[in-house]
């Protein structure tokens, strides 16, 4: 009977499985019915207003023009009366009055542009420069640096903050062998090597070492960089994290600003700079990486995500299925009715977060035995089917460790990217191909084979939440703030504790057992010592001689010997007052019969007398 349930139970689950497949291929099919018919719209209405538009410029091509008659000659126009005399010079005091202040400010604004030019290109100094539509009325309106420069030490700057990087450049001169660094003078004094030499660097120094260095783990030319970006790296020639570093060195709009004044000294650029210079030239450069971040990335994205949705799925069909789980339920229902009492009590249900403070309520006789140790121990007698509760939620430790925020924003980064792909593939579209340009191509391949496996993963993912969510409405919690972790959590933290529980009662139930078998064996133990006691009584008695001579009688009466010291050191009489009672026990085991020892003696006695 059991297993004519258990296969009406999965027969019952397939045919749920199916049903929610079939709806959501009814949606998706209706949806496609739609989109169609307005595609088809829209072709029917663009071929109805090009037919109309030829139509109309067949029918103006056949007419012919008519030409009215020309209009009769007008009469000449009055003539211009003279010009009036102009108007007087407007100077400070004289006739006009004084410049408005409109007029002043922009005197004054070109004024403060006249900054005096360096003798050769500056590091730049990376400020936010305020928009002269926001310095009206603050402090701004109020400095005049131009008066300083004079005040300045202009060829100081020059030379600390020039863009020329030093060189050391070894001259002969008449007095030997000297270091030459490579300032401007030294440039200049040293003609064309000096020239050849010089290096410019125009972004920021520490960006600039990083872009040295990712270039130096590439081990690739600007040129094959170029070629492998324009071809979306069809050889390969790009790890998936070197492309996530290339990212993050774009070119920014104030930088091609700066490279784009040394376009003519390209050759004398620093390898970052001109690394950059020559990205900052490809046509949508930064999306290009992007898309081709996402291409490498999409894979890898979609394996990790799968598992995670398939845990969760499987797991709240479990949750929703189990037989084991709500017989459990109903067991801690049913005690915590009867251990409660007032407002707590009488319940017709609990919330799930209650399963992790089972453990809380102790024994008030046993303080190693809680209402989980209790609980585990009545399924072990009574309700044995319920000890098998891990084997209904197997993947429930898996969905333990999945959160459902996560999982969204992850599959949020899916959508987002391959929107993108989809814009940079239609801007492509309309642009002309260049020489050695592969975008198209590829990513068109890319597009139609990612967009099938993003659909079946959001089939799934649909399919994932309408069943959690089903299942979080079934234990009356809130769907909308119920995380993942933490609902399949308490599952998983209360399977953990049970089977601790289950151990800990075996444990102390081989130890009980243990103890009981020692016990038993103690009581033995003193049995034979009493029946030895009460023989080797009687038989003094009688005047008969007792059967133990520790030394005569061998084997066995060692091992009674032994066996009696066990026993009185397992019973405490080594210790106390039965000491001396086995101490004589002892002796007279071991000592020879008193008629023995007066016949040895006088054995002794008759020798020595001979000897005499």
């Amino acid at each position: 009977l059991s297993k004519k349930e258990q296969e009406i139970d999965l027969k019952a689950q397939e045919r749920e499985d199916l049903e929610a497949s079939l709806a959501r291929t009814r949606e998706k099919l209706e949806t496609e019915v739609l989109c169609h018919n307005e595609t088809k719209q829209r072709l029917s209405a663009m071929e109805t207003r090009s037919s109309s538009s030829v139509s109309s410029a067949t029918d103006v091509k056949l007419v012919t023009p008519v030409i009215p008659p020309p209009p009769p000659p007008a009469a000449p126009p009055p003539p211009a009366a003279p010009p009036g005399p102009p108007p007087p010079p407007k100077m400070n005091g004289i006739g006009g009055g004084g410049m408005s202040s409109q007029q002043t400010e922009q005197i004054r604004q070109m004024v403060r542009k006249c900054v005096p030019q360096p003798s050769n290109p500056l590091k730049s100094f990376n400020w936010s420069k305020l928009p002269e539509c926001k310095v009206q009325g603050t402090i701004w309106t109020d400095l005049d640096d131009s008066k300083l420069y004079k005040q300045l030490d202009l060829a100081e700057v020059d030379r600390l903050f020039s863009a020329y990087q030093k060189n050391g450049i070894m001259q002969n001169g008449d007095e030997g062998t000297k270091s030459v660094e490579g300032s401007v003078e030294d440039l200049r004094y040293l003609g064309t090597m000096g020239r050849r030499l010089k290096i410019i660097s125009v972004i920021d120094s520490r960006r600039a070492q990083n872009c040295t260095i990712l270039l130096s783990k590439l081990k690739l030319s600007n040129d094959e960089i170029t070629k492998a970006i324009m071809s979306m790296d069809a050889r390969d020639q790009f790890p998936v994290d070197m492309v996530e570093q290339m990212l993050k060195f774009t070119p920014s709009p104030e930088e091609r600003a700066l490279l784009d004044e040394h376009a003519e000294d390209i050759d004398h650029l620093a390898r970052a700079d001109r690394f950059l210079f020559e990205l900052s030239k490809i046509t949508h450069y930064e999306q290009r990486l992007r898309t081709l971040h996402y291409k490498k990335k999409f894979s890898i994205w979609l394996a990790e995500i799968r598992p995670k949705v398939q845990a969760i799925l499987e797991a709240s069909k479990e949750v929703q299925r189990s037989k084991r789980l709500r017989k459990m339920l109903e067991l801690i229902l049913a005690f915590g009715n009867y251990m409660n009492r007032g407002q707590r009590g009488n319940a017709v249900g609990f919330k799930l977060s209650s399963l992790t403070r089972i453990a809380d309520t102790k024994s008030s006789c046993n303080k190693n035995m809680t209402l989980l140790h209790f609980l585990a121990d009545t399924c072990e007698r009574k309700f044995r089917d319920c000890l098998f509760l891990e084997v209904d939620l197997p993947h429930v430790k898996d969905a333990a460790k999945v959160n459902m925020k996560e999982l969204e924003k992850d599959m949020g980064q899916l959508r987002s990217g391959m929107k993108e792909v989809g814009r940079e593939v239609e801007f492509y579209r309309g642009q002309e191909i260049q020489q050695g340009d592969r975008y198209l191509p590829v990513m068109k391949e890319f597009l139609t084979m990612a967009s099938v496996r993003l659909a079946e993963m959001e089939d799934l993912f649909t399919d994932m939440k309408s069943r959690f969510d089903r299942v979080c409405r079934l234990f009356c919690e809130d769907p909308a703030t119920t995380q993942s972790d933490e609902f399949f959590g308490i599952f998983d933290h209360f399977i953990t504790c049970f089977q601790e529980a289950k151990m800990d009662n075996e444990n102390v139930r081989k130890k009980k057992e243990e103890e009981e078998k020692i016990a038993k064996q103690h009581q033995e133990m003193r049995m034979r010592t009493l029946e030895r006691k009460k023989s080797n009584a009687n038989r003094m008695a009688n005047g008969q001689p007792i059967q133990q001579t520790g030394i005569h009688n061998g084997k066995g009466d060692e091992q009674t010997e032994f066996d009696d010291l066990i026993s009185a050191l397992r019973t405490g009489d080594v210790f106390g007052e039965n000491m001396d009672k086995f101490k004589r026990n002892r002796k007279l085991r071991t000592s020879p019969p008193r008629v023995e020892r007066m016949e040895s003696f006088l054995r002794e006695r008759s020798k020595e007398r001979i000897l005499n």
